[in-house]
Parts: C-alpha cells; sequence; structure tokens
C-alpha cells in the first residue's frame, strides 16, 4: 500500500532535469516509484491506491530544498516550525559557519548558555546536539558543520596568536571525533575573531583531518572586497592541500569600488574546477549583506573576545586611538558611508526606536558623528548591534546565479511573522531567499531556468555535502519533497516589512511526512539529524 501518491504534477529530479509529467509514490520515508503519468493519473484507470493522494496538476514537484548556509541553530529551538523557510521548501538545514553548538567546553557551554537563555544547553558535542533537535522535535532535517573559530575557542581561546603544533593536533583530533560522529566538515568565517586568527596552514591541518572522513570545508572568505582574489586563491590553496571539497559562502564582492572583483574571483574559481579541485559556492539572492556593526573595528582589538571588544570601546585612550584609525581608513566595512548601513537588532530597550532606521540617520538623531555613534551603540549595547550593509551590484549577483556549480543559501535564521520574532527588523532573506530564486530569477527575469533553480537548491548542495538520498527525487530516494505553483510563488519580505512569509508552496513533505498542506503548517515534526559521510564510515 503507497502512504502518499503525489499525481499529475512535473517532476524535477533535483540533478537539472525535467520537467517530466510523472506520479510520485511514497512508502514510509522513501520514495518509491516516479512513474511517468498524465494528470490525474494516479486516482483512476487502474492506478495504485493510496492512503493519501496530493493532486499537483500545473504544479512543480521537486526535492526538498537545501539551506547549505543557515544560522537558524538557535531558533530552530525556539520555534521548531521553522515557518520562514519551511514554506518555501526548505527541508533540511545546515548550520556551523564560523561557530557551531559544539564542541563546547565548560567555559564555552557557560557562554552559549547565557546567550540563549532561557533555554538550556544539554549538549557538548555537536553530534549531541543535533540528536537533542530532532529529539526535541523539528519540523526539518539538520545537519552542521564544526565551526572553525569554535573549534580554535576550544584550544587556543579568543586570543589573536598562531595556534601551536600541540594546539593544531588537539583540533585535529576533536575534527577527527566529530567527523566519525557526523558533522559534515569545517566552516571558517574568515573575517570574525577568533577564526580569523587561523592562518592558511593552521586551516590546511584541520581541514586534513576533515578528508579522511570525506568531508567538506566551506567559508566565508578572508575578504570580500579589494582582496577578494587573493583570499580566493587561499581557499582553494587550502582545499588542493588537504584534499578536500570546498564550498565559498555567499559569494560576493562587497563594495563599489571592488565590484569588478567579482569577474576575477568566478574565473579563479572555474580555472579550479576544470583542473579537477571540486570547489562549488553559494548566494543569497539579494544585494544587501546582514552581520553585526562590530566588523568595521580592526581585528587586532578583537583580541580576547567580544566583552574585551566592548570594553575597549569604552575606555577612552583606546577607543580615541581606534577612532583615528578609523577616520584615516574610511573603514565602512565595504559601504561608503553611515546612510547605506541599515540597523536592525539591539538589545537595550531605550534603542530599539534605532531599529530599521540608517546609521546616518541616527547619529544625525543624536547629534554626533557616525563613527562615534557606532562605537557608542556598540560600547553601551554590548553586542554585535546586526545590521543590514547595502554594498553588492546586482550584475554579479545575476552572474554568479548563472553559474552552474553556484548553488542557494539564506545566510540567515528562520523566523516566524509573530511573537518574539517582531521585536526586531530582520534581512528579507530570512523568508525569500528560495522563492526569491524561483520567481522572480528564474520565472520573471530568465537568468536561469527552474530546472537550474531546482538543482541549485536540491542536488548541487547534497552532492558538495556528501548527504546520501537526499536532494534528488528518484525511487530509494528519501521523501523530502516540495510542491509550489511556478506561476505564482513568490518572495513578500522586503526590508521594510521583512516579516512577511512567501508564497506559492502548497506541499512540502519531510521525511514522507506531510509538514505543509494547503501552504500551511501542518505542525508535523519529522526532522531528523543527518550525518556527513564520515559517519557512514
Amino acid at each position: 500500500m503507497i502512504d502518499i501518491l503525489i499525481t499529475g504534477g512535473d517532476v524535477y529530479d533535483g540533478l537539472g532535469g525535467g520537467p517530466e509529467r510523472a506520479d510520485v509514490a511514497i512508502v514510509g520515508d522513501r520514495v518509491a516509484e516516479v512513474r511517468p503519468g498524465r494528470p490525474g493519473s494516479g486516482t483512476s484507470g487502474g492506478a495504485p491506491q493510496a492512503r493519501v493522494v496530493i493532486d499537483a496538476t500545473r504544479r512543480a514537484v521537486a526535492p526538498g530544498f537545501i539551506n547549505i548556509l543557515s544560522h537558524s541553530n538557535v531558533s530552530i529551538l525556539r520555534d521548531p516550525r521553522s515557518l520562514g523557510e519551511l514554506t518555501q521548501g526548505v527541508t533540511t538545514e545546515i548550520f556551523g559557519e564560523g561557530s557551531s553548538m559544539g564542541p563546547l567546553t565548560p567555559a564555552l557551554r557557560a557562554e552559549l548558555a547565557e546567550s540563549i537563555d532561557p533555554l538550556e544547553v544539554r549538549w557538548t558535542r555537536l553530534s549531541e546536539y543535533l540528536r537533542h533537535v530532532e529529539k526535541s522535535g523539528t519540523s526539518q532535517n539538520v545537519g552542521s558543520f564544526i565551526g572553525g573559530g569554535t573549534l580554535r575557542a576550544n584550544v587556543v581561546g579568543y586570543g589573536d596568536r598562531p595556534a601551536e603544533p600541540a594546539e593544531v593536533d588537539r583540533m585535529c583530533g576533536l575534527v577527527a571525533e566529530e567527523m566519525a560522529d557526523g558533522a559534515l566538515g569545517i566552516a571558517s568565517a574568515l573575517i570574525y575573531a577568533p577564526g580569523s586568527y587561523a592562518s592558511t596552514e593552521e586551516l590546511t591541518a584541520v581541514c586534513q583531518a576533515v578528508a579522511d572522513y570525506d568531508g567538506c570545508y566551506a567559508s566565508h572568505l578572508r575578504d570580500e572586497g579589494a582582496r577578494l582574489h587573493d583570499a580566493t586563491a587561499e581557499f582553494l590553496a587550502i582545499c588542493r592541500g588537504a584534499g578536500v571539497r570546498g564550498e565559498v559562502f555567499h559569494l560576493k564582492a562587497a563594495g563599489r569600488d571592488n565590484w569588478d572583483q567579482m569577474a576575477g574571483a568566478i574565473s579563479l574559481l572555474e580555472s579550479a574546477r576544470a583542473a579537477g579541485d571540486r570547489v562549488t559556492a553559494d548566494v543569497y539572492p539579494y544585494t544587501a549583506s546582514a552581520t553585526g556593526l562590530y566588523i568595521i573595528i580592526p581585528e587586532r582589538y578583537h583580541d580576547g573576545g567580544q566583552g574585551a571588544l566592548f570594553d575597549r570601546l569604552a575606555d577612552p585612550v583606546v577607543r580615541r586611538e581606534i577612532r583615528q584609525e578609523l577616520a584615516a581608513a574610511g573603514r565602512w566595512a565595504d559601504v561608503r558611508g553611515a546612510e547605506e548601513i541599515l540597523l536592525l537588532q539591539l538589545d537595550r530597550p531605550d534603542y530599539q526606536h534605532y531599529q530599521g532606521r540608517s546609521l546616518a540617520d541616527v547619529a544625525a538623531e543624536r547629534g554626533t558623528d557616525p563613527l562615534d555613534t557606532a562605537m557608542d551603540l556598540m560600547a553601551t549595547d554590548r553586542t554585535r548591534v546586526e545590521c543590514a550593509f547595502m554594498s553588492m551590484s546586482e550584475d554579479n549577483l545575476r552572474s554568479a546565479l548563472g553559474q552552474p556549480w553556484v548553488g542557494v543559501s539564506s545566510d540567515g535564521a528562520s523566523m516566524a511573522p509573530e511573537g518574539a520574532f517582531l521585536r526586531a527588523p530582520t534581512h528579507p532573506r530570512a523568508y525569500g531567499s528560495f522563492a526569491r530564486v524561483l520567481g522572480h530569477y528564474a520565472r520573471d527575469q530568465g537568468v536561469l531556468t527552474l530546472a537550474d533553480a531546482v538543482h541549485k537548491m536540491s542536488g548541487l548542495p547534497a552532492a558538495t555535502l556528501g548527504l546520501d538520498g537526499r536532494g534528488v527525487l528518484r525511487a530509494g530516494s528519501f521523501a523530502d519533497v516540495v510542491v509550489f505553483d511556478p506561476a505564482a510563488v513568490a518572495d513578500l519580505a522586503t526590508f521594510a516589512r521583512p516579516h512577511q512569509l512567501s508564497v506559492g508552496v502548497t506541499e512540502v513533505l519531510v521525511n514522507g511526512q506531510v509538514a505543509v498542506a494547503g501552504g500551511e503548517s501542518t505542525r508535523r515534526l519529522a526532522g531528523r539529524a543527518l550525518a556527513g559521510p564520515g559517519a557512514r564510515q
């Protein structure tokens, strides 16, 4: 007996093929058969019997989408429905850019517990965290890289210094343990301390431990601006030196003066692929980035961790030194000025009215220079001060999307337009990345075909991560499936109104269970903790 039969849809296999009019039969958590048919063929004329029939006539049927760069590692604990991404068809979330939920020393565990209070930290290892998510209940599958910064904090701490040989050995040991338990690889974020303090040689050494388990090295490159080519070359050198697959997170050229760097970065990656290097990349489909305002502060002032940075900003002598350096360099994180920085999230109640406004606007209200305003906010809010930076080129984004080896990510946390999520604005990528590619870039702009768009969200990331049986729609694959209307799928979230769910996805199945029906969450929590190739070894 078939559990679920999806009939009459245009099936995309996730490998770039399709559409093919076919019926999809699901038994348990697997696809039993993809059978060529005609609209309605699953409901009459000797068709197999099924407990549930989903009529997908005039709709697309595809493998569930994989978000290769997600920051939902905490939000999924607070709200396991993950509505912002589930309703776009995302069935798998991958965490770990720079920082990860394990492995944790006692000090790191206490630090994490304080940051996510009142949630409890009941794990030490990354694998334990993933199992905790599954046991607690999640609408999506979850997997994770080992964060390069977390790895370094475990052994070296937050100091700005080279790792000693014995410390590198200890890091490699931690990597081996987590890879054997299912970690997907290492993901560095080389503009953030303490991960930024790692040398090329150190990163290559720990990635060799990843290679032993057929894992992947993913990276937020060390520079996405004027030195983008050098940073891309470093990434390729690490991948070659360690013998690992590689993924460039959110490929971009940041800053108007650096937009011409994008073509060269793409060329470097294409040349490496032609030479046999197994490297890929991803983008989020927006021209604004989002991160902490604290990235404008030079790296050496981050020595010792965020608390030490905020203390320095509160110290008049050190602050004067920082300000002089910022003013001399014109350092605005690859945007031209404070008017191109949008404040998204601050903690202090008396700062809430700054959210959603430009730094230039806030500085004018406060009657202070924008640089002083930025340092004041960080020193007194004692947070990263989340911001959006209007820094990228639409032409470059379209060029990247046109590359067959470039996938799609959100680089955000999945949210819901309700409750605590509404306390602060967010980047619209949290609600719209996948729907935007399907609707705006594939259907409306013709930058890529629908088959290519589906591949970038399913088969491509699954192959990069070594996820067996995911990202494809064929007999024997896991029944992660999305049904959507190609004519209606669209993102609605904007910076002015960010908390808006996308539309056009009608059904989502996760491991053979219906998680979205008629465009609405069923609250079915069928997601699982996924393991990389190392665990299968």
